[in-house]
């Protein structure tokens, strides 16, 4: 029998069962168990945690100065490098990312809070000079309040944390709603936040399986901002619900990212780059180099090399460090990914590698590769997030940045070539909030991550993440005292 983890919701000061007591249960999708189980909130819910989050931003935290954040955002690391381990072990049974994948991002968590640490005690503003010399004038940079966030299941704790860190940094509390799919690592991170000694109400965590919970929460008129990581078309909603009320929105929303290929780049080195961009994490980011664009001259020997890679990547158990690519998180996805690469060889492509379930079955996918893929189909057009890589060609740099363009999305692209003057200016033309030139998926977080078009707005990473979560205050003040009545002449 399956030992199954009892987790409780985080609202203020207390861990609670959700108000009408439903609970549900999540799914390790290598072996396909429940193995934990969580409250299955409702908007009753949503109420409570705004409730103590506006609490939070009047009390003690909301009196608290950068430097006193600051003290707590690194202790809040220390107990997270502590644990980074444990909590990858969590992600991974919970999501199915390789172990592998998940130390590596648990153990950069700290990073991120301490280098948004750093910048919360340097929120200053500015004086700006006078028309009139009896005032002075300057600005203040303050937090925008209570911020709600929903996050997916590819990454769930990375993502959290990445909006986390800068609203802590500039003052404000959260109500964060993860996935059904993966709300353990929230709650965990929850626990050690308690530990680390944020104050009440600074970080609640709900979670529940129905749309009806994400929507109140977006609605909820306490919610000054929403920050969310998802898909487009539940992004457009997200907007539309907050400005209902008038909250501010950022959204990093989906990507059908190009990784452009020339002839005179250094091809093993693109081969390891294009293979990471699409088959790391099973090809579940947002970020996914899903298209190649590479120049006809040297399309079948990078073919080459990229087939014969794909048939060395060792699928397994993804606490197993030898696996290199995991199951996909759960069914609704397989589904999702064998059904795009059905309707492309409908369309008139062919796999050069993969294109089904492997032998171990379950949920995994195998690393397919598509050619004879025009720009017009839905497989080149579409976010497939599984390990599906399209390969489209070109033959002169205009038609490649062309080719590159041709999606609504905007979020990464990458620049293969040993032309430094043709790397930046093809760099300079890709409609991408993201572009990396011989290298790909790399993040850090003083570098701004985000999006255009239908990949979204807004910016997660770098100082600018901080700005998303505050508010300019202008304050004018006399210095003369002659302020005379407006209705005398004299």
């Amino acid at each position: 029998m399956t030992t199954r983890t009892e987790y409780r919701m985080r609202i203020g000061d207390m861990w609670v069962e959700a108000a009408d007591g439903r609970r549900f249960e999540t799914t390790n999708p290598f072996t396909g168990q429940a193995w934990a189980s969580v409250p299955d909130a409702g908007p009753e819910d949503v109420d409570r945690a705004v409730e103590a989050a506006t609490a939070a931003m009047t009390g003690e935290w909301g009196q608290a100065t950068g430097f006193e954040r600051a003290r707590l955002m690194r202790k809040l690391a220390d107990v997270v490098e502590r644990d980074a381990e444990e909590l990858a072990v969590l992600e991974s049974t919970d999501n199915g990312k390789l172990i592998r994948e998940t130390s590596g991002q648990a153990r950069a968590l700290p990073d991120w809070l301490r280098y948004f640490a750093g910048i919360a005690d340097k929120l200053q503003g500015e004086v700006i000079p006078a028309q009139n010399p009896d005032f002075l004038i300057y600005t203040r940079h303050e937090p925008v309040g209570v911020v709600g966030a929903i996050v997916p299941w590819n990454s769930p704790l990375s993502l959290l944390m990445w909006k986390l860190a800068p609203l802590l940094a500039a003052g404000c509390a959260l109500v964060v709603k993860p996935s059904e799919y993966t709300p353990v690592t929230a709650l965990e991170l929850a626990r050690r936040a308690e530990e680390a000694g944020l104050p009440p109400g600074v970080l609640n965590v709900v979670t529940g399986q129905s749309n009806e919970l994400g929507r109140a929460l977006v609605a909820h008129p306490g919610v000054r901002q929403v920050a969310f990581t998802g898909s487009p078309g539940v992004g457009i909603k997200v907007a539309q619900g907050a400005a209902a009320h008038l909250a501010r929105t950022t959204l990093e929303l989906g990507g059908k990212s190009a990784q452009v290929v020339f002839p005179d780049a250094d091809l093993e080195a693109a081969v390891n780059g294009i293979i990471a961009g699409i088959f790391a994490a099973s090809g579940q980011t947002c970020v996914a180099g899903s298209r190649l664009v590479v120049h006809a001259d040297v399309e079948e020997a990078l073919l080459e090399r990229l087939v014969a890679r794909a048939r060395t990547i060792a699928l397994g158990d993804p606490l197993d460090p030898s696996s290199e690519m995991g199951p996909l998180a759960n069914e609704s996805q397989l589904k999702t990914v064998t059904g795009f690469v059905e309707r492309a060889i409908a369309d008139g492509a062919r796999v050069a590698h993969g294109g089904g379930a492997p032998a171990l079955g379950g949920l995994f996918y195998q690393p397919t590769i598509v050619t004879d893929v025009r720009p017009d189909m839905e497989i080149a057009q579409e976010e497939i997030f599984g390990p599906v890589l399209s390969v489209l060609r070109f033959r002169t740099e205009d038609e490649a940045i062309r080719i590159a363009n041709a999606t609504r999305y905007g979020l990464g692209a990458g620049v293969w070539t040993n032309d430094v003057r043709k790397a930046h200016r093809v760099a300079h033309q890709l409609r991408a909030g993201n572009v990396w030139i011989n290298a790909y998926r790399m993040v850090a977080p003083n570098v701004p991550f985000g999006g255009n078009g239908h990949s979204g707005w807004g910016r997660e990473s770098g100082i600018d993440a901080v700005r998303e979560y505050t508010d300019t205050k202008a304050v004018w003040v006399d210095l003369a005292g002659n302020t005379r009545d407006p209705f005398r002449l004299n």
